[in-house]
């Protein structure tokens, strides 16, 4: 079983910046650098949506809201996933959830990713 659990998240003003991490840990994780991973995020009284994706190869996909703002990336023994957010906007506020799943899924296909964190939130004022 695969354990997600992020952190960096707080209360920011529009334009400034912050970088979420999610540590994975569990009897697969020495197989984590397998998977794919990535960033959803989930505003009050709306749905889940995805916000970043990296696979195993590195490859990156990015929700075009986020596109030249966020960053996502993994450290060098996959263990540790993180997203760079610069010149965050209110809409940006939501919490945010570290999801892993198989080399295949979709990275915007929340219902692929079976692993998932608790979440931390992200609040952007004006």
């Amino acid at each position: 079983q695969v354990q997600l659990v992020e952190s960096g998240g707080g209360s920011v003003q529009a334009g400034g910046s912050l970088n979420l991490s999610c540590q994975a840990s569990g009897y697969t994780y020495r197989t984590y650098s397998r998977y794919s991973m990535a960033w959803f995020r989930q505003a009050p009284g709306k749905e889940r949506e995805a916000v970043a994706g990296v696979d195993r190869d590195g490859i990156t996909e990015y929700a075009d809201s986020v596109k030249g703002r966020f960053t996502i990336s993994k450290d060098i023994t996959g263990d540790i996933l993180y997203l760079q957010m610069n010149n965050l906007k209110i809409e940006d506020t939501a919490m945010y959830y570290c999801a892993a799943g198989p080399a295949e899924v979709a990275w915007w296909d929340e219902g692929g990713y079976p692993y998932w964190g608790r979440g931390t939130q992200v609040t952007v004022s004006s």
